[in-house]
């Protein structure tokens, strides 16, 4: 299941249990239209509370990155999970966006959202 929520030019998305291919359609459309009607978004993406992922899903991942990997202004990640560090490490390869994996919600928050 995913939570969205929008604040300004900040997008929150949160993941509990599993990450289908669903969960992850509903975050693309609203960041494409994010994109579309507001420029850059910063991305804060919980997933502290995520217990698995499909396949699918780290393959749309991969797509969306490489067709979008400039149009985030950053992107803070928060887990505990070794495998989301290696994988938000492996990301940077080919995104142009600041990436940071934080273990606490609010230092990720302060770190990625845009200055008022």
């Amino acid at each position: 299941m995913i939570t969205i929520e929008h604040k300004g030019d900040l997008v929150i998305a949160a993941v509990f249990g599993e990450f289908t291919l669903t969960d992850f359609k509903e975050f693309e459309e609203a960041i494409l239209y994010k994109f579309k009607f507001h420029g850059k978004p910063a991305l804060l993406l919980d997933l502290h509370d995520m217990a698995d992922f499909t396949l699918d899903v780290v393959w749309e991942d991969i797509k969306f990155g490489r067709e979008h990997g400039n149009d985030f202004a950053k992107i803070a990640v928060v887990s505990d999970s070794r495998w989301v560090d290696w994988a938000a490490w492996l990301s940077k390869t080919f995104l142009d966006s600041e990436i940071q994996v934080f273990e606490d919600i609010n230092l990720a928050e302060d770190w990625v959202a845009p200055a008022r």
